[in-house]
């Protein structure tokens, strides 16, 4: 039976099965799984494939990124990274396009001695958590990466953090929604229209009233801004600023890095990750500036500063960009999945700093949840109303 035959009467010229509100990695993917589980779909933004995924460096780092008191999240970055091996394969196979997914490894380096002992903490916590991890010192670093400055003191190599190049893959994923039968609406959605105590569809910019039988607001730090959303059930995101810097390494210079390389520099995170197009990308900052995108001098001094601190060469390679995004955020750093207390309305936002980790996994239960009504048990600690009405209204505009 051909997937067209197994959706509902949405899929024929009435109202589809989902409206997907956003169309970053989460949304894209969200719509992507969906389609394939037979729904009619519709994705409304303005210029899908962009957010986010413009800015980020697409880093795997489910066990470099381990932050103390965030142990349930690492279970769901860890099912995610699981999945990604298959997950890149099939939509490399759906689509044809290269997604830049490299297993390259990860090395964690420290400075001073300072940085050194957070870093003998990260790895204490990395091996409480069952985590693979090796110790390593200065010049066993250098051994692996030959441009390190001669100043590090040591270091976590990390085999198992991978990356992949984040516009790449939201290229894949918008072709592959098109392919999917996805119909996309390059609007904004402006407002949440309900029908009683259910949520109906949304109002575009441009007047267009759209219908569906299930909304998704995947608009990530924005969704919580979608106005006509019930006070008790607007998603506690806030946008979290972000610089980046990308180089291009010549040629005459490859191999520059074989690995990402990352480092805290006066208690401040830097990262250095090395495409095999020969792009590097310098990340990056994280400032609580509201809706700011402004890329500013002294946010690009930074990242270069820190960067040159750990490999003095990249003074001699061309900058090719500068840029700034947000990432959505929310109280306890962890992605808002699934229904809310509005029937008809459903949350796929709140990644912060792993939403390109968490694109698999998050594809997957949103799927579940949009066509069973019940999240997968790795994604039932993520409900929306984990947080009460009452921490949801106290959120800052």
């Amino acid at each position: 039976m051909s997937r067209a035959s197994q959706r509902s009467s949405g899929g024929s010229g009435g109202s589809p099965d989902v409206l997907v509100v956003g169309g970053g990695l989460i949304g894209l993917v969200t719509a992507w799984r969906a389609a394939g589980r037979g729904l009619s779909v519709t994705v409304v933004d303005p210029e899908p494939g962009g957010g986010a995924a413009r800015v980020a460096a697409g880093m795997l780092a489910a066990v470099t990124e381990l932050h103390h008191g965030e142990q349930t999240l690492l279970a769901l970055n860890l099912e995610s990274a699981r999945r990604y091996p298959d997950f890149a394969a099939e939509l490399t196979e759906a689509t044809g396009h290269d997604l830049g997914y490299r297993r390259c490894g990860t090395l964690a380096v420290a400075l001073d001695t300072d940085d050194r002992a957070h870093l003998r903490e990260l790895h204490a916590l990395q091996q409480r958590s069952g985590l693979s991890s090796q110790w390593l010192s200065g010049r066993e670093c250098r051994r692996l990466e030959p441009l390190l400055a001669p100043g590090v003191r040591g270091g976590l190599r990390v085999d198992g953090d991978h990356q992949i190049d984040p516009r790449r893959l939201a290229a894949a994923l918008l072709v592959a929604c098109e392919r999917a039968g996805v119909v996309f609406h390059r609007a904004w959605a402006e407002r949440l229209t309900l029908a009683g105590d259910r949520a109906t569809g949304v109002l575009t910019g441009g007047g267009t009233a759209l219908t569906a039988g299930q909304v998704v607001l995947a608009a990530g730090s924005a969704s919580g801004r979608l106005a006509g959303v019930p006070e008790d059930v607007l998603p506690p995101v806030r946008p979290v600023k972000g610089q980046v810097v990308r180089l291009t390494v010549p040629r005459r210079y490859a191999p520059f890095l074989s690995r990402t390389v990352r480092a805290v520099v006066r208690g401040s995170h830097v990262y250095l990750v090395p495409r095999e197009n020969g792009e590097l990308v310098l990340g990056a900052t994280s400032e609580e500036l509201g809706w700011d995108t402004t890329v500013t001098a002294g946010g690009v001094y930074e990242l270069l500063r820190d960067a040159h601190e750990l490999v003095p060469g990249i003074t001699e390679l061309p900058l090719t960009e500068t840029l700034a995004g947000l990432r959505p955020g929310s109280p306890d750093n962890a992605p808002l999945l699934g229904p809310t207390g509005l029937p008809g309305l459903l949350l796929a936002t709140g990644h912060y700093r792993n939403g390109v980790l968490l694109t698999p996994v998050t594809g997957d239960a949103m799927a579940d949840v949009l066509t069973t009504g019940e999240l997968p048990p790795e994604a039932l600690p993520f409900r929306p109303r984990r947080f009460g009405a009452h921490a949801l209204s106290e959120q800052p505009a």
